[in-house]
This record gives C-alpha cells, structure tokens and sequence, in this order.
C-alpha cells in the first residue's frame, strides 16, 4: 500500500471511529451527583463555626453556593421523588414513606431516565430515592428502575453491628434519635463502601469515555448517626450548644396549632427540652456532627478521584440534601415542620462554566436541579418538570429566578396529632426576607410571618404586628398564587394516581423474629 493511500486508510478509519461512537470524545458534560440525607445547612460554607466539612466548603470555593434553597415537601420519600421529577408533591402525589414513583406517575420521566434516553450511562450508588433507613439498606427499597442504567447497593458494618447503636427507644433507629461512635475504618461503613464504589465507577468511566450521570447518596447523617470514633473525636461535647428558645408554653400560643404539633409530636425526644437532659442532647447532637463530618470526607474521596482521573474537567458537581434538619431549634429534632431549619437545604454546583465562589440568595429549588442540569448538558428538558434552570445565575449571582421557595406540609402526618379528618394542609413560601406559612386551604387555620433581616430563628410571628400588615396582605396574596400554579397538572406527566404506603418491615441483623413476626430474641449489645 503507498504512504498516500495508508494515510487515506488509517483516517478514514479514525473518522468511523468517531461517527459510530460518540463517547470517544466524551464532548458531552458529565455530572457526579452526590446527595446526603436529612443534613441542614450546618456547615462551615454556610457559616457554622463548630462543624467541621472542609471538602462540602472547596467545593463551595470552585463553583456557586445557594444560600435561600429550600425542598418542597420536608419527609425523605416526597422530597426526592420531587427532585427527580422536577415536579411540586401536589403533582406527583406523593406524600407518604415507603411509595414507589411509579404507583402515582407511572408515566413521567425522571432526571437520571432523561440522561439515559440521550446516551448516558445513568448509575445509582446508595440512596436517591427512598430507603428505610437504616432498614432496607443494601437492597433497592423503593427505588425507581426506569432511572438506572444499573445500581449498586452498599450494604456496611453499621448495618450488620446495628444492635450496638444507642437509642432512645430500643431497636427503634430510622425515626428515632440514635447514635454510635463506631470502630473500625470509614471503607467498612455502608457510606464509606458507596465512596469505594463511586471511586470505581469514575476509574472505569475514565477509560471507556462513556458520558455518565453518576448519583451518589449517603445514608447519613440521617439517624442512626453513626460514624468512626475518630469523627466524634474531632469535637468537644461540652462546647455543643443546644437551643432553648421556643420551647415554652408561652411561645407555642404564639403559633397556630397546627404548628405547634409540628414541633411537639415527637414524644420520646421532648426529654431533651428539660435543662437537666442537656448533657444527653450534647451527646445526641455531637454524634449528628461528627456523622456530618464523617460524610464529608467520603465526599473528598470520590472529588480527589474525579480530579486524579481528570473527568473533573468536563463534569458538573451538585450537592445537596433531600431537607434540612431541627437539633433543637424550637425544642424539635429532625424534620417535619415548615421552619426554615426543616426547608432549608445545602446546595452547590460547581464544573465546567460555572462560575467559582459565587454565593446567591436567590430563592430556589429543588426541583430546579433537574431543568438547570438539563440546560447545562443541551439537553432538552421534559414538559413535566416545572422547576426552573438556575444557569442564569451561574451568569449572573444577583439574578432571581423566582420571588419565592414554596413547600408543602401535611399536618396529618403527625402521629397521635392526627389532622387527616380536617384536611389541614400547611404551604410555607421564604423570600429573600421573609418567611409565610399557611395553615388551611383558607388560612383558616393560621398563618405565620416572620422577618429574617431582624428573626433568622422564625421565633417571633409577625402576623398580628401592624408595622407588617402591608407585607402580610402582599405575601397572602402571592402564596395563594403559588399554591394554585404548583396544583396545576404537568404537560406530558401522563397518569397521576393515588399513593399507596406499602407495608414497613424492620429487622436487626442478629434478632430472631416468630412467623408473625414478632421479635422473640434480641441480639444484646455487647455480644
């Protein structure tokens, strides 16, 4: 064959190549997708002086930080499955744990679906959608498959010496306050082995050049907080602070009712209201810390590897949270309320465009996650979403994108505070000042009015205050108008079906339980 021709030959080849697979290039943005659960905004980027996330805080330093982010229904399940649906919880019916996407929108298509559709290897690493956490953690609970390319399942030593973890309700853990400094090293723990597997998977998407949506979510800091002893270490118990304001009596008649309960229906953690239990709750609250930290560095892990393999040039980061989280606040742990502690979300992008260390407090979210990634790829976005692309402010951080972050609560879902006959309904907007909630499809339940410029703890309720009574007619007004737009059905969300919560079953590795089901052996902790 002559020089010429062997030219002509090898670059037609070369060419082919390149036309039959388009992933030689990988000219498409990637995105690592990584997603804590039931962690707030405490965090050393959002200003906290004691925790310690200096990989959560780099992260915030090389891309955009947003202050005023908040979800749109406060329980794991609805949250996320807004998320990735790009719809409020009015649309996609969902309001309950243990319910499978598809039983209410069996027609919508999600975020990681949509990457798949257009080429993309779409992986779920731990927890996106709902698990029972910590009991259905190695299986696929009610994950959604039509999302996945393939998933992958951590299943680590905090699930298998579950029995060790203190408690306050015994072999109670996933909705009770609990906790463990653990032996042993991170990689053995469930969140440390999704940091393993997330390494993996960027090592083989380094060599095959196939565009991917890598989803990565951490089982904590959700209770039980468990983590290595080292991290509880890092802290000083008696320098945790615990809030008391907002627990009096006096206080809860300065709210509607249906907001007290919110903050009261969590009996066996009301113990640590009493002054005399505040060793207990430093205890409590320091594991929750160092459980944070904990998941920070699994997050270093998987951004050293992206950055050693050098995907990280051509990859978006997001990081976030599926709500925010009471320590205390009000005199209520966990989540479940329409304060800004249990709306409120961490959320960071950050790759390829995205400007560095830009902080807005435009208000946002969650379901904004899915347009603006779609605007990001130059992917068309599916007509169900609803939420909006946050890429103008990557362009330019004073821009808005809406007035308002709406999110939604059923008070009937408070245990023995059961509201379900009433029909009350809570909706919550935060502006880039104030906050409104709603109780009551009229208000006729209550509403709530406080002032961040002045009450950043939303403990004084300004809705009988006149200096605010023109503040309070104008956000009645463009709450109402927020409900009734985040009603509206979807173009394209096809079938919307009534939910219905499948059965929760939960089983301690080591217990023994008869045929009915009924614990009749309890594996004792220090076996």
């Amino acid at each position: 064959m002559k020089t010429t021709s062997k030219i002509l030959f090898f670059t037609f080849i070369i060419l082919s190549c390149k036309t039959n697979n388009q992933n030689i290039n990988n000219e498409n943005l990637n995105v690592l997708f990584i997603m804590a659960d039931d962690l707030n905004c405490d965090l050393g980027s959002y200003g906290h002086p004691q925790v310690i996330s200096p990989n959560i805080d780099q992260l915030a330093n090389q891309g955009v930080l947003f202050e005023n982010a908040h979800n749109q229904f406060p329980l794991c399940s609805p949250s996320r499955i807004s998320l990735m649906t790009g719809m409020y919880s009015d649309q996609t019916k969902s309001t309950m744990l243990q319910v499978h996407l598809r039983q209410t929108v069996p027609d919508v298509v999600t975020l990681g679906q949509r990457f798949k559709q257009r080429g993309y290897t779409s992986v779920r690493i731990g927890k996106i959608y709902h698990y029972g956490n910590p009991s259905t953690i190695g299986t696929s609970s009610t994950d959604d498959v039509s999302t996945w390319t393939y998933t992958i399942n951590p299943y680590g030593r905090d699930k298998e010496e579950e029995y060790k973890i203190n408690t306050l309700r015994p072999r109670q853990y996933g909705g009770t306050l609990s906790w463990l400094a653990a032996e042993g090293k991170d990689e053995e723990q469930t969140d440390g082995i999704g940091a393993t597997e997330a390494i993996e998977q960027l090592e083989k998407f380094s060599k095959n050049g196939k565009n991917f949506f890598l989803a990565v979510g951490m089982f904590r800091p959700h209770t039980p907080y468990v983590a290595p002893k080292k991290y509880f270490d890092m802290y000083e118990m008696k320098d945790i602070k615990i809030p008391y304001t907002g627990i009096s009596n006096e206080y809860l008649k300065t709210i509607p009712e249906p907001a007290a309960k919110t903050i009261r229906w969590k009996q066996d953690q009301l113990i640590l209201n009493d002054k005399s239990n505040e060793k207990l709750a430093q205890e409590i609250k320091e594991a929750y810390y160092a459980t944070t930290t904990f998941v920070d560095a699994q997050i270093g892990r998987i951004i050293k590897k992206l950055k050693k393999t050098g995907l990280d040039k051509n990859t978006i980061i997001v990081f976030t949270s599926d709500h925010g989280y009471h320590l205390g606040e009000h005199g209520h742990w966990q989540k479940q309320t329409l304060f800004d502690d249990s709306t409120r979300v961490p959320l960071i992008f950050s790759g390829p465009g995205i400007q560095k260390g830009v902080r807005s407090n435009s208000p946002v979210e969650l379901i904004d996650i899915y347009p603006t990634l779609m605007d990001l790829t130059e992917i068309e976005t599916p007509s169900n979403v609803v939420g909006k692309s946050l890429k103008p402010i990557f362009q330019d951080p004073v821009y808005k994108v809406r007035e308002s972050a709406l999110t939604r609560w059923r008070a009937s879902q408070h245990g023995s505070f059961n509201f379900s006959e009433s029909g009350i309904q809570g909706y919550s907007i935060k502006t880039e000042r104030y906050r409104l909630t709603k109780w009551g499809e009229k208000g006729e339940f209550g509403y709530e009015l406080y002032d961040h410029k002045n009450d950043s703890q939303e403990l004084n309720n300004l809705v009988n205050n006149d200096n605010y009574y023109l503040v309070l007619d104008s956000l009645k007004k463009h709450i109402d108008l927020r409900i009734t737009d985040a009603r509206k059905i979807p173009e394209g969300v096809g079938r919307q079906l009534q939910e219905v919560q499948l059965r929760k079953e939960s089983y301690t590795p080591g217990d023994i339980h008869d045929i009915n089901g009924k614990r009749i052996y309890m594996k004792p902790a220090d076996d």
